[in-house]
């Protein structure tokens, strides 16, 4: 074990414009504030128990982020919430890239989409400056590929930034299905992910079905990442990657990131009657879950935070030890005492993340949409 300041920290899955634009949370405002304007407020089960804002970001020193744009297209009959028609879910996710527009034009934000920007922002939060003024940068994903109308959309979306795509999110999806169903791509979910491999995109492995897992995996030539999945061995729930899965990743170059959600960290969690304090959900369970990641691959070079918090959950929901954001830095105190070195927690704070970005990410904006040589 080894005395060490906090480590630059990649957070690879935030639903950041979904808090702003659907709970209607100003992230600018001290937590504190947040929370106090949500009091009373009972609409959605994490009220006033928020974890994120830009404040707090930059006192974990969480300098890069995956951010998201997530919309889902439902039939009217669906016990999941969504909008009614693909056009709709597209225009949802273009009010959401609005707003990340303008957190942006505010200084609060600073989008990635080549090797060079991400170099230039990794350098201006290494300059030994403070970080509050600095912007939070990030990376746009998009979880769920339902509000991509047809494929031709695909390419204006790469066009304003985004560079990772997850084609599916929960249940039936438009391309692909997720979480708690079955099957695996269908015709449209196949061009998909040809279209993606054409412009150089990330396939976000996160929610796909075990079918569509498989199918996506063994399809895909492409980069390919988790953001935020944990391991079946802790929770045996199809929204956990099995050991062989984890193996296949591996292989395949990715890298996984953990998440905090309390129902992905202990067995048998009921939302809204579990509490994590009496289920024992603690930040060590985020380290049982990277340190098994790290024994299957037999190297610390495939695993990352990808924390998902305030992802429609809040404290009710997350580690009982984790107040805000920031507390993500205790894992890695938990982590040396296990005999994870200096080296070690660099790669799984940050370093992990940013070597599979700049293997992924196009040189230019002007370099042209081609596949990724891997």
């Amino acid at each position: 074990m080894y005395e060490f300041e906090m480590p630059f920290l990649v957070d690879a899955h935030l639903d950041l414009s979904m808090n702003a634009m659907e709970w209607n949370r100003d992230l600018r405002l001290p937590i504190t504030e947040l929370n106090r304007r949500e009091k009373g407020m009972d609409d959605k089960p994490d009220r006033a128990k928020a974890t994120v804002t830009f404040d707090e970001l930059r006192r974990g020193h969480i300098g890069l982020v995956v951010a998201t744009q997530i919309a889902r297209f439902v039939k009217p009959e669906s016990s999941l919430p969504g909008w009614y028609s693909p056009e709709q879910a597209w225009a949802q996710t273009q009010g959401q890239l609005a707003w990340y527009k303008a957190m942006e034009a505010d200084g609060q934000m600073k989008m990635i989409c080549t090797k060079a920007d991400l170099d230039q922002h990794i350098a201006l939060w290494s300059n030994g400056s403070d970080h509050v003024d600095k912007p939070i940068g990030y990376l746009l994903s998009l979880e769920g590929a339902d509000s991509i109308v047809d494929i031709s959309y695909l390419e204006t979306a790469y066009n304003y930034g985004l560079r990772a795509v997850g084609p599916a999110h929960y249940g039936p999806g438009r391309y692909a299905n997720g979480t708690d169903s079955s099957g695996k791509l269908n015709e449209q979910g196949v061009l998909l992910l040809r279209e993606m491999e054409r412009l150089g995109m990330i396939l976000d492995a996160t929610h796909l079905n075990d079918d569509a897992f498989w199918d996506a995996v063994g399809r895909y030539n492409g980069a390919i990442w988790a953001s935020h999945n944990n391991c079946r061995k802790f929770v045996d729930h199809n929204r956990q990657f099995s050991d062989e899965m984890i193996k296949t990743l591996v292989a395949k170059k990715a890298v996984i990131g953990v998440a905090l959600d309390a129902w992905m960290m202990v067995p048998n969690w009921v939302r809204g009657v579990s509490d994590p304090k009496t289920s024992n959900c603690s930040m060590e369970i985020m380290a049982n879950n990277i340190d098994h990641i790290c024994q299957l691959a037999g190297n610390v070079d495939h695993v990352g935070v990808g924390s998902d918090l305030d992802g429609a959950f809040g404290r009710e929901q997350c580690p009982y030890d984790l107040e805000t954001i920031a507390d993500i830095q205790k894992v890695f105190g938990i982590l040396s005492k296990r005999g994870y070195d200096k080296t070690d927690l660099e790669k799984i704070a940050s370093k992990n993340w940013l070597n599979f970005m700049r293997n992924a990410l196009p040189e230019s904006k002007q370099t042209p949409p081609t596949q990724l040589n891997r």
